[in-house]
């Protein structure tokens, strides 16, 4: 991913093909809700941090390269887990946290989500996990959603439908992974983006109108651009799985590790992100101008920013800082960049924020949400 966007960057984007909203959007997935709305947000990452500074020997000794890639991409330090912290260790603090500050009894949750693709285990789901660990209570629902990068948005829609259908009064949801627990250090194109993080989202019942809409979207022909090829039950791990082997570019991996396609994903994430802002905004009935933040998956600021671009946004309105602190953190990436440079921003008046994510799947979902003052909107540090 990081060299092929460099190559992107010097060989211009006139060469990229685009798809109007018109041929990838018919017919696909929007919900819109009336009665449930965010009232609490906290995010927790890891306190051990690494920077691409660290990993000149990984692009042979060039710093000039280490540069171009941090001005350009805007890839600089990340926070990683040490030793067998795991996901939900990191939402299980955030969700202390948050049901501290917005006095939240254990019984008064009733459904719990968790969203993450680095379980603890494959049996049972991390939900069930957290549910126990949380003291939530027995009637309380509690499942797992195995997406990535575009897991936010749908674990907020499904809270959103589990509150608008009257069954839930508040719903908590987790999102978080370690994504460099499967990434090969030795690989320089995805080791240096890949942070970790956990995150948890409090979704409460209103009896005042508060719109929210959501679009939903997967294209899973593309499902090879981004993956952990080895390690489940398609191909169990094995001796022949945990080989490591160099590529032509020098990137060294196992099939157990993280591979990803830099120049697919990179020309999906343009191509569809753009046209998805546009669609649920029309959807809203809405004009990107009447929206106050823009609050993307953190994937890396060069994406960010010509997503920005295309869409004519205002910079000071589309977070992309959290990215260059923290790195790409998968599912807990929007949490993360609300809470990292939104709190604040989020009680002299109801703002209304759109939220996107976009990635492995390939899947990617957008939403609208109106957010007023929170409960909680805060980013703590992990103590073990």
């Amino acid at each position: 991913m990081v060299d092929a966007c460099v190559n992107v960057v010097n060989a211009g984007l006139n060469r990229l093909s685009f798809l109007g909203a018109e041929g990838i959007f018919a017919d696909m997935a929007k919900s819109s809700f009336e009665n449930a709305r965010i009232s609490g947000v906290v995010s927790c990452v890891p306190r051990g941090e690494k920077s691409i500074d660290d990993a000149v020997e990984l692009f042979g000794g060039n710093v000039q390269q280490i540069e171009r890639i941090k001005k350009t991409i805007g890839l600089d330090k990340r926070r990683v887990v040490e030793g067998t912290t795991t996901a939900a260790d990191l939402c299980y603090s955030a969700a202390r946290d948050l049901m501290e500050r917005a006095k939240l009894a254990p019984q008064a949750v009733d459904a719990l989500i968790c969203v993450t693709q680095t379980p603890d285990y494959g049996q049972p789901c991390n939900a069930a996990v957290l549910h126990g660990r949380l003291g939530l209570g027995s009637d309380c629902a509690a499942l797992d959603v195995n997406l990535g990068c575009s897991g936010y948005v749908y674990g907020l829609w499904l809270a959103h439908m589990m509150v608008n259908s009257g069954g839930c009064q508040r719903v908590l949801l987790l999102a978080g992974d370690t994504i460099s627990r499967i990434t090969n250090p030795r690989d320089r194109a995805v080791a240096p983006l890949f942070g970790d993080g956990g995150s948890a989202t409090l979704i409460e019942h209103f009896t005042e109108p508060s719109p929210a809409w959501f679009s939903l979207h997967t294209d899973g022909s593309g499902y090879e651009n981004l993956i952990v090829p080895a390690g489940a039950f398609r191909c169990p791990s094995s001796e022949e799985t945990r080989v490591e082997r160099t590529d032509a570019e020098g990137n060294v991996r196992s099939a157990e590790n993280l591979s990803m396609d830099g120049a697919e994903v990179f020309n999906f994430s343009i191509r569809v992100e753009p046209a998805s802002v546009r669609e649920v905004a029309e959807y809203a009935g809405l004009a990107l101008g009447e929206i106050d933040y823009f609050v993307f998956h953190q994937a890396n600021r060069y994406i960010l920013s010509n997503i920005a671009k295309r869409l004519k946004l205002d910079p000071d309105c589309v977070p992309m800082r959290s990215v260059e602190r923290f790195g790409n953190q998968s599912s807990a990436s929007i949490p993360v960049a609300i809470c990292d440079e939104l709190d604040g921003k989020l009680g002299s008046r109801e703002k209304r924020l759109l939220l996107s994510g976009f990635g492995v799947g390939l899947s990617w979902a957008s939403a609208i949400v109106n957010c007023g003052a929170l409960k909680a909107c805060a980013l703590i540090e992990y103590e073990s």
